[in-house]
């Protein structure tokens, strides 16, 4: 090895050692001929001391040292003169006197200085292999890698396998686009990259593996944000013989372990248990932040007979009005008012009903319709003082919560940019949604969907409304969220094989043929003595972000794509020769290839 210690490594209790150590210059001073440098590896600083004393050619080399040239120091640890301590370094007691120095390679200026926040991120993605030496890359990454770490030792000891599946699949009609592969061999035929290995890791609890698991990549070609990419990692498993609440014991202790061999941080269970319908009453989204208020109330009765007809006639089709209270954000501009009314009729609202509070006064077009019993059950129910802003949704109950649900989040940022929104955002606040309905509407289809997948299993004492309420039925499902983010989510699968060929033909009317054709292997093999089983999906880029406190999963993931899907560093994606697309059978309808 070229070196003895890391640049992290050495303390007080090293001086007097000699010592070789490697790295990149992070920094260079020039101080009347004696020249400092921060030496930096991924293991932190060491500053290093090249005085005129030295021999002539070394002290020449250190002159010409510049910032990202990788060296080799060889020198002595001595402790910094007093006054000259960095509290703020690990190695800030010492320094090392440097004797020997060896360049082994020079760089050229980097495009952007590596210590500096707030660089243009296409830029940073351009020189991505630069960013990467960035100290909050290399720390993402430590902690990624120990938290994978963590998470295989756990459930090693808790007697699962890991086990690959493959990653060229085939098209199935469930979750987002795919993306599709060409096969050489197969003319006009096609692989899929998989979503998640859901049909795979159910197969395998059927060939008897009891406890799968798998750090699974998975692509879907969606649209991007800040917690997506098209390709992505998550900590995929399954169990046979087991009900939910095994599973949410399993994840539970997989989190502990996580966030205390990584973070140091204790996390309690269990976790607390929030039923769909409880969160979409109370916060109008499935994946609520509990850690400030701004809960949904429910006025339905209050408004029945109202005056307002906008509310009394929303009840009398029954629906509901619903209220909530964005405290402190009276001030808000006719512009805000413009942004949530948008919001509001993005998501089909008609509009969106607002009271604000200011001077002792209720200040909206609609309070004239209101008479004092109204006014009162609202300052009640929803503690009404001064500079309090009150927002309203009537519709079917469905949309009404979702609706408020997207407004109170985008009321939760106008009030945190003022400093006025109460929120902890040092908690952790873990939990579990569960009970979601089955089934769902989807205007873009004629039948009801599956609300996660159509492998989840039915709650057993709502089979019997399967056929004449399908939308009253539960489904074994459960999602696991931290602070508004869905970390993941699974189910109890369907393991009789005459069940899923039901849930598939007659519940969700998918075409026999089709049934046949991408599920016809796995309704057969649930005919072979399937054992009932379960599992889940968590996100693993999106627990280490949360778990660092970034905010896109760009700045965990070591070879990101930006928000257009592409890597500007290498091009892709690229275009194909036109050899490649003859050897393939396929015809480009894009500019032509070289």
């Amino acid at each position: 090895m070229k070196r003895t210690h890391s640049c992290g490594a050495l303390r007080a209790k090293d001086a007097g050692q000699k010592v070789s150590l490697a790295g990149w210059v992070a920094g260079r001073r020039d101080h009347g001929g004696v020249i400092f440098i921060d030496l930096r590896d991924r293991e932190g600083l060491t500053q290093v001391v090249f005085n005129p004393s030295l021999a002539a050619e070394i002290a020449a080399m250190a002159h010409t040292l510049r910032a990202e040239f990788v060296v080799r120091i060889e020198g002595e640890v001595s402790p910094r003169p007093e006054g000259t301590k960095n509290a703020a370094l690990a190695t800030g007691e010492v320094e090392i006197l440097a004797e020997k120095l060896e360049i082994l390679n020079a760089s050229e200026t980097p495009p952007f200085p590596l210590d500096e926040e707030g660089v243009n991120e296409d830029l940073r993605l351009r020189y991505r292999y630069l960013d990467l030496r960035r100290p909050a890359m290399a720390k993402a990454l430590q902690a990624r890698h120990r938290a994978a770490l963590a998470i295989r030792h756990y459930l090693h000891e808790e007697g699962f396998w890991e086990i690959e599946t493959p990653i060229l699949f085939k098209s199935t009609p469930e979750g987002a686009r795919e993306y599709l592969v060409p096969s050489r061999l197969n003319p006009g035929k096609f692989y899929a990259l998989p979503q998640s290995p859901q049909q795979f890791k159910q197969l395998l609890m059927v060939g008897g593996a009891e406890k799968y698991f798998q750090i699974a990549r998975c692509f879907r070609d969606e649209d991007l944000r800040a917690d997506r990419q098209p390709e992505f990692t998550q900590i995929d498993l399954e169990m046979s013989f087991i009900g939910r609440e095994d599973i949410y014991r399993m994840i539970e202790g997989l989190i502990q372990r996580v966030w205390r061999e990584v973070g140091g941080v204790e996390i309690p269970v269990p976790f607390p248990r929030v039923t769909f319908r409880e969160a979409m009453e109370t916060y109008g989204i499935d994946k609520p932040d509990r850690r400030y208020g701004m809960k949904l109330a429910d006025f339905t009765e209050t408004f029945r007979s109202s005056a307002f007809k906008v509310f009394q006639s929303a009840v009398s089709a029954g629906g509901v009005v619903k209220a909530f209270n964005a405290k402190g954000l009276a001030s808000i501009t006719t512009g805000q008012i413009e942004d949530l009314t948008n919001l509001a009729k993005a998501h089909g609202a008609k509009g969106l009903a607002w009271i604000k509070v200011e001077q002792g006064e209720w200040k909206s077009p609609i309070v004239k319709f209101f008479n004092e019993a109204e006014k009162k059950a609202l300052t009640e129910k929803l503690e009404v003082e001064e500079g309090d802003l009150l927002l309203f949704g009537a519709d079917q109950w469905t949309p009404a919560c979702e609706v408020l649900g997207l407004v109170r989040i985008r009321c939760a940022e106008y009030l945190e940019k003022v400093g006025k929104l109460k929120k902890d955002v040092k908690k952790l606040d873990f939990h579990w949604v569960v009970d979601f309905p089955l089934l769902r509407k989807d205007p873009e289809h004629p039948a009801l969907v599956a609300s996660h997948h159509p492998f989840t299993a039915p709650v057993a004492e709502d089979l019997s409304l399967l056929d004449k309420e399908p939308d009253k039925v539960r489904g074994q499902h459960y999602d696991l969220v931290l602070n508004g983010v869905e970390l993941g989510g699974g189910s109890i699968r369907i393991h009789q094989g005459e069940l899923q060929d039901r849930m598939f033909r007659e519940i969700l009317k998918i075409p026999p043929e089709i049934v046949t054709s991408r599920f016809g292997y796995m309704i057969e093999a649930l005919k072979f003595g399937a054992p009932p089983h379960g599992g889940i999906a968590l996100g693993f880029d999106r627990l280490m972000a949360l778990f660092l406190g970034q905010e896109s999963i760009r700045d965990v993931i070591a070879f990101p794509k930006n928000a257009r899907g592409q890597d500007v560093m290498s091009g892709a994606p690229a275009e194909a020769t036109a050899r490649q697309l003859k050897e393939i059978h396929i015809k480009s309808e894009g500019p032509a290839p070289a």
